[in-house]
Order: C-alpha cells, then sequence, then structure tokens
C-alpha cells in the first residue's frame, strides 16, 4: 500500500508546483507586455533616438558576453564544470593588449608630415592585430596553465571539488592581477581613428545616433570568431574530437583520442576567446583594473545558462539577449539604470526557476543523463 501512494504524492505536488509556476509566469508576462505598451506607446519616456542608442549599446556588449559564455559552454562540454575563472582569463587578456598599445604609443614613426607620429598611430590596424594577437596569446596560455594546475589534479574527484578550486583559481586571480598590475584603473589609448565616441552619425527621429566605430570593430571581429569557432567544432578533426570526448571520455579514449590533450586545447581555446573579449572590453569602454573581468563573467556565466549550457549557439544568443535586456530593460521597467545588474541576476534566476535548460535547451551526454 505504501509503495502505491507515495509516487501518487509526489505527482500530486509536483502537479501543483508547475501550475503556481505557470501562474507566476502568466502574471509576469502580462505585467511586462503592459510596461512595454506604456513606455512606448502609453507614456513614452524616451524618443526613438534614445532607444536606439540603447539598443546598440546592448548589441555590442552582448556580443562580448556572448565570446566569455562560449569559453564556459566548451568547458562545461568537456569537463561539466563551470570554470569561474574564466573572467579573469578575460582580465589577463585586456592587460595584454593594453600594454601592446602603451608599447607601440612610444615607438616613434614620423612622417614629412606629421614628425611626432607614433607607431600606434600611423599603423593603426597593425596595431590592433597586435593586441589582439598578443592578449589572445597571453589569456590562452593562462587558462591552459589554469587547467594544469588548478583542475588536472583534481579531474577524478566529485564535481563539486573543481568547482571549489575554480573560485580559489578566480580569487588568486584577482589579487594576482592587483599585486602585477596595481589597484588603479587604466586608461585604454586607442589608434585615433577609434577614438571612443567617434563614429557613423544616423538620423532617427528628431535625434542623431551614433554608431561607435569600436562598437563595429567589436561585433565585427565578434560574429567573425563565432562563426569560425562554429566551423571549427562541427566541421574540422580537433571538434570531433571534442566532441567525443564531451560525449564519452572512456570511449573516446578507446578510439585513440588523446583525451588531456583535447580537454587542454579546449582550455586554450577557451582563454584566447576570453582574450578577445577583454581586448575587444577595453578597445570599446576604455578603462581595465584588476577587478574588470569578474562581473562580466558572472553575467555571461548568466547568458550561458540563458541559452543553454553546453549549447554553442545558446551561448552567442544568450550573450545578445542578455546584452540588450541589460541596456533596454531600466527603460522599459522604469527603474534606475544603476540597477541594471539586478535585472540580469534576476534574469537568471527567473530561467533556473522556470527554464533551467535554457532557450536553446541543455546539450547532455550520456554520462551526464
Amino acid at each position: 500500500m505504501t509503495v502505491s501512494i507515495t509516487p501518487q504524492v509526489h505527482r500530486s505536488k509536483f502537479g501543483v508546483y508547475q501550475v503556481v509556476q505557470t501562474i507566476l509566469g502568466v502574471l509576469f508576462s502580462i505585467y511586462l507586455l503592459w510596461r512595454i505598451y506604456d513606455v512606448f506607446f502609453g507614456h513614452p519616456s524616451y524618443g526613438p533616438d534614445t532607444w536606439a542608442r540603447f539598443a546598440i549599446s546592448g548589441i555590442i556588449l552582448g556580443s562580448v558576453y556572448a565570446l566569455i559564455a562560449i569559453g564556459y559552454t566548451l568547458v562545461y562540454g568537456i569537463l561539466f564544470m563551470i570554470n569561474f575563472a574564466h573572467g579573469e582569463i578575460m582580465m589577463i587578456g585586456a592587460f595584454g593588449g593594453y600594454f601592446v598599445f602603451e608599447a607601440l604609443k612610444n615607438i616613434p614613426a614620423p612622417t614629412a608630415l606629421e614628425p611626432n607620429l607614433n607607431f600606434l598611430n600611423a599603423h593603426p590596424i597593425i596595431s590592433v592585430f597586435f593586441a589582439f594577437v598578443i592578449g589572445m596569446a597571453l589569456a590562452a596560455l593562462s587558462g591552459y596553465f589554469l587547467e594544469q594546475i588548478a583542475y588536472r589534479p583534481l579531474r577524478g574527484a566529485p564535481r563539486l571539488v573543481p568547482l571549489i578550486s575554480a573560485v580559489g583559481a578566480s580569487i588568486f586571480l584577482q589579487n594576482a592581477g592587483q599585486l602585477l598590475f596595481g589597484s588603479q584603473r587604466r586608461d585604454y589609448t586607442n589608434p585615433v581613428i577609434l577614438s571612443r565616441g567617434a563614429g557613423w552619425n544616423i538620423k532617427i527621429g528628431a535625434g542623431i545616433v551614433t554608431v561607435p566605430y569600436t562598437g563595429i570593430l567589436t561585433l565585427v571581429l565578434t560574429l567573425i570568431i563565432l562563426v569560425s569557432l562554429y566551423l571549427l567544432v562541427q566541421k574540422s578533426r580537433m571538434g570531433r574530437a571534442m566532441r567525443a570526448v564531451a560525449e564519452n571520455k572512456t570511449s573516446a579514449s578507446l578510439m585513440g583520442i588523446d583525451v588531456d590533450g583535447i580537454i587542454s586545447r579546449t582550455f586554450l581555446l577557451s582563454g584566447a576567446l576570453a582574450g578577445a573579449a577583454g581586448v575587444m572590453w577595453g578597445i570599446h569602454l576604455g578603462l581595465v583594473y584588476y577587478f574588470v573581468g569578474f562581473i562580466p563573467g558572472i553575467k555571461a556565466f548568466t547568458a550561458a545558462v540563458l541559452g543553454g549550457i553546453g549549447n554553442l549557439p545558446g551561448a552567442m544568443l544568450g550573450g545578445l539577449f542578455l546584452g540588450l535586456v541589460e541596456s533596454l530593460g531600466p527603460g522599459i521597467m522604469g527603474i534606475d539604470f544603476q540597477l541594471k545588474d539586478v535585472i540580469a541576476f534576476t534574469i537568471l534566476v527567473l530561467v533556473l526557476i522556470f527554464r533551467p535548460t535554457g532557450i536553446l535547451g541543455e546539450v547532455l551526454s550520456e554520462d551526464k543523463v
């Protein structure tokens, strides 16, 4: 008798939970639709030019979140762990680009018309290329050594153990960054053609909207990197090996795949993506410091969960969606823009409650299932 009753009780509780969840979701959706109607048609707070600025800012910021989120997704797909030190890897890449620009700024490259010209402004394309190469290389090496030191010795441990190690590695890298680079905020000195605030002017409504050159560079490079990464994972030999290791490490090893080598390359690739995001962050937003990667890293984790952890297209979609919500959300909800972080983390909580597998669904291997 007891055996037959217990499953029915569990199903009843589960059904009540589902009903309450659905009701809350419907009420929140109605409130959100009412707010959108009110701010756009009922009592407009901003003009179309202002909303366009918010949207442009959100797309640019979301593209950076997407790059960082894919780093989380790659590592999770291989090891089923969240690398909470990933934001600090981004910080290292940002400082790599910063020091490249500082070095090139001090190399003279005079011309007959401009005798005081430096290399940074004489060769801006080469300078930006060097900044990305050095930033991505430093971040990739940091990710590689992080895996070797903090994660590989714990490979056979329960999943909670490497997670704690990741939190410790994050704190360690933050303090190491403070000791190496100082606690002061540093300003990226961009080439003149990438001056912050400069861009294409577009007339929208009664105002002029500037599409910044730094934002265009960030978005274009992000799209190129994301497409290249998707082709690498889906079409290349290394990508097939990565997917095989993610599916079943033991079977992959029996098929002749170097599992440890693939994991190391995954951390190299993940670190390079974080390094590219760090350089983009510095070029577009201008300020870098030892703590610069923490909040973007946490938000990129939110984006990865939002899109579906372990799902590459989901991470891209989640990053762009989160960037737009951060930029448009305070205006739509009628709250102070200083509270945009509250919106981001509220989304994380709501996704975990209502759809823990994310928008596009979580990619699971047989081992995890």
